[in-house]
């Protein structure tokens, strides 16, 4: 019963805690004049990744660098596959051509780079403060750039309205820290039954809580999407996977360089194929993502978890 009510409340949490974060979002992105793939590209990406900054950087410490980069890897990995893909069967997401050329040079850049970098199974220092130097000229740069959009807002959340941007931002902090809480308390939940059911620990953490740990994303994402604002999704997953990688383990790196013993090279190349698959489905698909794209992205995240926990790959 204590199991079924956390659910409930994780549930409850992410609902009010997305509209908190989508609305405020959208306000500040219009009182900066900024787009909202902006703001989903920077504070919304930099929120939903602070989870993956903790872990990596007590896992460094700890001496598993492995959970560090495994963290990262397969976070950029779900979003892309998981977290896009459920969005999409549920609202197709457009993004302007101008924005996705704009936007797509950072965005491989931060692929690429870490496949670069960590091929040798190290990230020392030096290379961390450069990542942690690249990120301040992509925040830079994306603030630079000024713009009017027109779109309606539906202002659903009443909290705030007509107030500056100090409100909006508070929203949005509050929106982030409801939205982590109810994902907590969701997978506790979640794990709970599954455990009492007699389910093996394997099964629930590639599910409940593989899940559990992508909410937030997905959350942001599928309210954005509703709500007309589907270049904020995408601009999520596209800053979300940046920050993993320039903050993450840019910062954790300068902290305490990074020694990885386990063959991530399949990982890294997986990681850089699906970022170019993504974009090409983009750019050759009208500048949309609908469900059937959607649908093939959630069939290549499932092949490749289902390869992983064969040791296949």
């Amino acid at each position: 019963m204590l199991d079924l009510v956390k659910i409930f409340a994780g549930l409850a949490l992410l609902f009010y805690g997305g509209n908190y974060l989508v609305t405020g979002s959208v306000r500040l992105a219009r009182v900066l004049k900024i787009s909202p793939f902006v703001i989903g590209a920077t504070i919304i990406a930099f929120g939903t990744s602070a989870p993956e900054l903790s872990v990596a950087i007590l896992a460094s410490l700890q001496g598993t660098s492995e959970l560090a980069m495994g963290n990262v890897i397969g976070s950029n990995i779900a979003n892309i596959g998981l977290v896009l893909g459920l969005t999409t069967l549920i609202a197709p997401l457009y993004i302007k051509p101008d924005r996705l050329k704009r936007e797509s040079p950072p965005f491989l850049l931060a692929t690429f780079l870490i496949l670069v970098i960590a091929w040798n199974l190290e990230i020392g220092r030096y290379e961390g403060l450069f990542m942690v130097f690249l990120l301040g000229l992509y925040i830079l740069r994306s603030f630079s750039h000024k713009e009017d959009f027109n779109e309606e807002l539906e202002d659903e959340v009443p909290l705030f309205a007509g107030k500056g941007p100090s409100y909006q931002i508070f929203l949005i902090i509050a929106g982030l820290g409801i939205l982590v809480g109810g994902a907590k308390l969701l997978v506790a939940g979640g794990v709970g039954i599954a455990r009492d059911l007699g389910i093996s620990e394997w099964f629930i953490g590639i599910t409940i809580v593989a899940v559990g740990t992508s909410l937030p994303e997905i959350v942001s994402s599928v309210i954005a999407a509703k709500r007309g604002h589907g270049e904020m999704a995408i601009g999520n997953i596209f800053g979300s996977n940046i920050f993993n990688i320039l903050m993450v383990l840019g910062l954790t790196a300068t902290i305490h360089p990074l020694q990885i013993k386990e063959p991530i090279e399949p990982d890294l190349l997986i990681a850089t194929a699906i970022t170019l698959l993504l974009l090409g489905m983009i750019r050759y698909g009208n500048y949309s993502l609908g469900k059937a794209k959607g649908g093939f992205l959630i069939v290549i995240y499932c092949i490749y978890i289902g390869l992983k926990g064969t040791g296949t790959l």
